[in-house]
C-alpha cells in the first residue's frame, strides 16, 4: 500500500470516525482504523459491533493494499501535523503504516486486518431521502430522555415513527418524556425505527457533517445513511416502544405562562440548596397571583424563590427532579413556556408557547 493525499481530507477522515472506534479488551482490532486502498481511493472504516463507518477519499496511489492502525494513535498524530494544504504519504513498511509529511516522518504499529470485522450493508431495506438538519433537530430535541440503563433496551432507544404530521421522535426513561414532530416528507416507506441511545451521539457528529440530503436505508435490524463519501451503519433494537399516549394528561386544572430564562434563573438558585435528589417544590397559588420554587438541604440551607408568571387554575404543591425541568429548555427556542398540570401526583407537561410548537415534554413528580 503506498498512497498520497491531502492532509486536510486525511484529517477529516480520521476525524468523523475516531471515536467510533473504542478500547475492547476482547477484540483489540476494534480500536482500530482500518484503511483499505483500492485504485485511487482509501476507505477508512471503523466499527464497535454497534455502529460502523466508511469514509471514501481520493488519493494518488500505484499500489493497492490493506493496513489496521490504532485510532487513537493516528488520530493524534494526524492532528498535530500543521500546514492542512500539504501532501501527506502513507506507505505500508514491513507491516507497519509509515506517514511522511514535508519535516516528519511516523511509524505506527499495525494489527492483523484479517480479524477486522465488516461494516454491515443494508440489504432489502426500504430507502429514502432526508434532510440531515431536520432529522439532527428531532434527535436532538429528545435523546437525553433515554434511559441509560440497558435493562429495558427498548427505554434506552430513541423511537421514530411517521403520523400525519411527518415524523415523530420519542424517547423516556419512565421519569420523563420528550417528543418532538419533525416535517420531513417521503416517509411514507418509513416503518417504526428504535436506534440505541449509545448510538446517537455519535450519529449526530457524523450527521453534522453531512451537507445537502443524506439517503436513508431501513430495514428491521439496521439502519444506515450515506452520501457520497460517507456511509454510516447502526444497529436498531427489536423491540416495542410504551404507548406513551396513555400517560399524557388530556385535561389540566392548573397552567403557568412564564418566561424560559426567568424558570432557568430560578431553577438555578433553587438548585443551590437542593437536597442529593435534586428535588424542588414548586408552590403555585393562582387566586393569590405567586409561584414559588423552594429547596431545602439539611446539610446546607433552604431556598425560596418567587417567579413572575401567569397562573390559571387550581392550587398546587408538588415536587420535582430539578435535572428532569432543566434538561428540556434545550429543545425550546420559543421564549415563553406554558407549565400544565392536572393535579397532585400527576405529570406536568411542558410546551412552548410561540414559533415552533412541535415539541412537547412531561416530568413526572417526585413523592416528598
Amino acid at each position: 500500500m503506498k498512497l498520497e493525499l491531502n492532509l486536510k481530507k486525511l484529517k477529516n477522515a480520521i476525524s468523523t470516525i475516531d471515536r467510533i472506534a473504542g478500547k475492547h479488551m476482547t477484540l483489540p482490532v476494534l480500536s482500530c482504523v482500518l484503511i483499505e486502498v483500492k485504485g485511487n481511493i482509501a476507505t477508512f472504516k471503523a466499527t464497535n459491533l454497534d455502529i460502523g463507518i466508511e469514509v471514501t477519499v481520493p488519493v494518488k496511489s500505484n499500489e493497492d493494499g490493506t493496513l489496521t492502525v490504532p485510532a487513537n494513535i493516528i488520530s493524534s498524530f494526524v492532528s498535530q501535523i500543521a500546514g492542512e494544504d500539504q501532501v501527506i504519504k502513507l506507505e505500508d513498511s514491513s507491516g507497519n503504516l509509515q506517514i511522511t509529511t514535508n519535516k516528519s516522518k511516523g511509524l505506527i504499529k499495525t494489527q492483523p486486518f484479517d480479524d477486522f470485522p465488516s461494516i454491515p450493508r443494508v440489504i432489502d431495506g426500504k430507502e429514502f431521502t432526508l434532510s440531515p438538519e431536520s432529522f439532527l433537530k428531532g434527535l436532538k430535541s429528545v435523546w437525553y430522555s433515554s434511559s441509560v440503563s440497558s435493562v429495558k433496551p427498548e427505554l434506552s432507544s430513541v423511537y421514530i415513527y411517521k403520523d400525519d404530521f411527518g415524523l415523530v421522535f420519542a424517547a423516556t426513561d419512565s421519569f420523563r418524556l420528550a417528543e418532538k414532530k419533525i416535517k420531513i416528507p417521503n416517509t411514507t416507506n418509513i416503518n417504526d425505527i428504535l436506534i440505541p441511545f449509545k448510538n446517537i451521539p455519535d450519529i449526530i457528529r457524523v450527521l453534522e457533517n453531512m451537507k445537502d440530503s443524506v439517503s436513508v436505508l431501513l430495514n428491521k435490524n439496521l439502519i444506515s445513511f450515506s452520501t457520497n463519501d460517507t456511509y454510516l451503519v447502526s444497529r436498531l433494537i427489536d423491540g416495542i416502544f410504551p404507548d406513551y399516549q396513555q400517560i399524557i394528561p388530556k385535561n389540566f386544572s392548573t397552567e403557568i405562562v412564564i418566561l424560559k430564562q426567568d424558570l432557568i434563573n430560578a431553577l438555578k438558585v433553587s438548585n443551590i440548596f437542593s437536597d442529593k435528589f435534586n428535588q424542588v417544590h414548586l408552590s403555585i397559588d393562582p387566586k393569590a397571583k405567586t409561584f414559588k420554587i423552594q429547596t431545602k438541604n439539611s446539610d446546607i440551607g433552604e431556598n425560596s424563590t418567587s417567579v413572575e408568571a401567569s397562573l390559571n387554575g387550581d392550587a398546587i404543591e408538588i415536587n420535582f427532579n430539578y435535572k428532569y425541568i432543566a434538561d428540556c429548555f434545550q429543545s425550546i427556542d420559543a421564549d415563553s413556556l406554558s407549565l400544565q398540570f392536572s393535579g397532585n401526583n400527576r405529570p406536568m407537561v411542558i410546551r412552548p408557547i410561540s414559533g415552533d410548537q412541535s415539541f412537547m415534554y412531561l416530568a413526572m413528580p417526585m413523592n416528598r
